[in-house]
């Protein structure tokens, strides 16, 4: 005689998907409770796995709470906008990346002032490249490349320091404030620091 289940079978993850939902499940917890309370047990359990399948994986939890960071941020970018001009563009972007990283800034700050980092062995600027947003300047190189193709730019001329320096402070001022630039801020890195500069 055939019986119905009590409950649904819960079907085996593996691989990528299964790490994404221990990151997914690492940045909850990040976010919840903070990095001084997190622990390998609470992520596994958050992330409806066993302990040892995390340490397979991850040393101990600097090193996941690192990747969970570098997977939120990965998962969440800023979009790419395409305004027909330079200023407009930077503008828009510059925007969207302070608006989009000012959580993601907070809860990172707070995990390193409450001990991250401190079985991992990496530097300060090591741990500023994991952290910081790795992926943004090659999008942004796009908005760039619009310029020069429309002839607002010359890229033959500017050097990379340059196009870095808007993104560059923008983060800046996201780690020392954790909230979202104003706009007159933002107006300021654009028409004030960076346009004098590329089209000088």
């Amino acid at each position: 005689m055939v019986t119905e289940a009590s409950g649904p079978v819960r079907r085996r993850r593996h691989g990528k998907e299964l790490e994404s939902a221990v990151l997914a499940a690492g940045w909850d917890e990040l976010v919840e409770v903070g990095y001084a309370r997190l622990t390998m047990g609470s992520v596994a359990v958050r992330a409806r796995t066993s302990e040892p399948v995390l340490y397979r994986r991850w040393a101990n939890k600097d090193q996941l709470v690192l990747a969970a960071i570098q997977h939120h941020r990965n998962a969440n970018p800023a979009a790419v906008p395409d305004t027909g001009a330079l200023r407009s563009d930077l503008l828009a972007q510059l925007t969207a990346v302070s608006e989009a990283l000012a959580g993601y800034f907070a809860i990172a700050a707070a995990a390193a002032f409450s001990g991250l980092l401190t079985d991992t062995g990496l530097t300060p600027a090591q741990a500023r490249d994991k952290v910081m947003d790795a992926q943004q300047l090659p999008r942004v190189r796009t908005i760039y490349q619009r310029a020069h193709d429309r002839g607002e730019i010359d890229l033959r001329r500017i050097p990379s320091v340059v196009l870095d320096m808007p993104f560059d402070l923008v983060r800046h001022d996201l780690l020392m404030d954790l909230e979202p630039l104003k706009p007159a801020r933002i107006r300021s890195i654009v028409d004030e620091l960076f346009l004098p500069l590329v089209r000088n």
